[in-house]
């Protein structure tokens, strides 16, 4: 994976969503032992400070906790914490940002539901 460094979103937070995604989709199960710092830094070559603060972000919102002197964990229940967050923080930002632009290009609700369900509806066909 590359991280952007445009300056949009700090890559410390870029490896925490990284991290987070790698939960939801069980690659790193609850209870289990994630990344150190370093072996974060050298995957992704970046500073293992910046690794560090990402890692550290997922202790402070309870996703992660540390066992001192054998790393950091997954805490039990980190899958639910991580979804009640992004539908809480990255959905309403997602939904803010779509109403918004909705409104400067002039599209009605009943549009904008039906791009959505349009959308839905191709997303399920392409799974299958």
């Amino acid at each position: 994976m590359k991280f952007k460094q445009d300056g949009a979103k700090p890559i410390y937070v870029q490896i925490s969503e990284w991290i987070e995604t790698e939960i939801l989709s069980g690659a790193i199960p609850e209870d289990h032992k994630v990344f150190s710092q370093y072996q974060l830094a050298e995957m992704f070559n970046i500073n293992p400070a910046t690794a560090a603060k990402g890692l550290n972000l997922l202790a402070d919102e309870n996703i992660l906790y540390k066992k001192r002197g054998l790393g950091m964990f997954v805490t039990p229940n980190a899958t639910q914490f991580i979804l009640e967050k992004r539908k809480s923080q990255t959905m309403k930002n997602l939904v803010y940002e779509l109403v918004l632009e909705a409104e400067r290009l002039g599209v009605s609700e009943t549009e904008l539901i039906n791009l959505i369900k349009e959308e839905k509806e191709r997303q399920r066909g392409n799974q299958k």
